[in-house]
């Protein structure tokens, strides 16, 4: 498609690791993995945010025979060692251990959120605000904050997060009055319920939010049925945005046959327009170790959002585009297609998308408003 504006905005290099949080206690040489999945939303004064993933990897993950994971504690950043022969490290992002029982890995990076100020049409960064990063300070957090969403309902900011820890893989909540300073609210969804994004506006008086729970064994539909069985979009209902109750219906789900059969969850929070909630969201075409992740769309009533007025899951809204990561193409380090849109902010005849690009830099792109006609 011809965006009217497409480009890179924020890349690895763009990181100051002298000012990582990581510098507090860790005194290992380190790199930027990657700048990408951005939260978005528009500030007070009229500029965008947009709160980076910055995933920050050791320099020298392996050494005598170990692998090396980073890990917040109360008393400081450590390094757990792994013996290399019982990990596999097939996956540049992970590595998983050699043993019986469910599926165990670790992570060769550790994750935090950098806020980055951008003008109101999000083509220049303005400011890099490290006194504003959110780093680890719970021990469900100690393999990092991942892929922040955010949602402005009313007079408050809120921030999803995926949080990283042994204990468990969750959701936790941030709140802000301004969108720069924020306060942890604790778990919201328990065990890897990912991709979680709230509405921006109440239906019916409650918050509403979508979600995307994972698991290892999923029950196959019908060979007549026209969904495919595996990761869908559900959607969760709560009275004052903390506390969550799963609806009964379903939300979006693979279709069989789709190009985003693989896998699908949320994308952008979900944006009230003229023709209902305006959900951009992610698919995944099975390829490779990742696969290849392109974002769709879809339309929900603006009453009922278990209703689906319009959904297109055939031609992607976007895909990844290598010319924008030609020039840090030495830095990418994952061979599979992927952009991975993370929020939506209005800009008048457009809507501004922010990706995660490769999952390696942020990507902003002006999608014409007369596309979702």
């Amino acid at each position: 498609m011809d965006f009217t504006y497409d480009a890179l905005v924020f890349r690895p290099d763009d990181v100051d690791l002298r000012r990582s949080p990581l510098r507090s206690s860790l005194d290992e040489p380190t790199y930027v993995l990657g700048a990408f999945n951005p939260g978005l939303a528009r500030l007070p004064n009229g500029d965008l945010l947009i709160m980076v993933r910055v995933a920050e990897a050791l320099s020298e993950p392996v050494k005598d025979g170990f692998v090396r994971a980073i890990r917040w504690t109360p008393d400081g950043y450590r390094l757990d060692p792994r013996l290399l022969q019982d990990v596999d490290m097939t996956d540049p992002r992970q590595f998983y251990l050699r043993r019986p029982g469910p599926p165990q890995l670790g992570l060769t990076s550790l994750s935090w959120l950098l806020p980055v100020r951008l003008s109101p049409d999000g083509k220049e960064v303005r400011e890099v605000m490290y006194d504003h990063a959110i780093a680890p300070t719970q021990s469900y957090q100690e393999y990092g904050v991942e892929d922040a969403r955010i949602t402005k309902v009313d007079d408050t900011y809120w921030m999803t997060s995926c949080t990283v820890g042994a204990e468990r893989h969750a959701t936790s909540m941030h709140t802000s009055k301004d969108g720069l300073t924020w306060e942890l609210q604790g778990l919201v969804l328990d065990h890897q319920n990912k991709d979680m994004l709230l509405f921006e506006g109440k239906v019916s008086g409650k918050f509403m939010a979508l979600t995307r729970p994972l698991g290892q064994i999923y029950l196959a539909y019908p060979e007549d049925s026209p969904w495919q069985g595996g990761p869908s979009i559900n959607i969760a209902t709560s009275p004052d945005g903390l506390h969550w109750r799963p609806l009964d219906r379903p939300g979006i789900r693979a279709r069989r046959g789709s190009t985003s059969a693989g896998k699908i969850g949320g994308g952008a929070q979900p944006v009230l327009t003229d023709a209902g909630w305006l959900v951009v969201y992610h698919g995944v075409e099975p390829r490779g170790i990742v696969g290849a992740y392109r974002t769709f769309w879809a339309v929900l009533d603006k009453d009922d959002p278990t209703k689906i007025l319009r959904l297109e899951d055939e031609v992607p809204l976007m895909e990844h585009n290598p010319a924008l990561t030609a020039p840090i193409a030495h830095q990418q380090y994952l061979a599979s297609p992927v952009v991975f849109t993370t929020g939506l902010a209005d800009g008048g005849d457009v809507w501004i998308a922010a990706s995660g690009e490769a999952d390696l830099a942020c990507r902003i792109t002006h999608l014409p408003k007369k596309w979702f006609a």
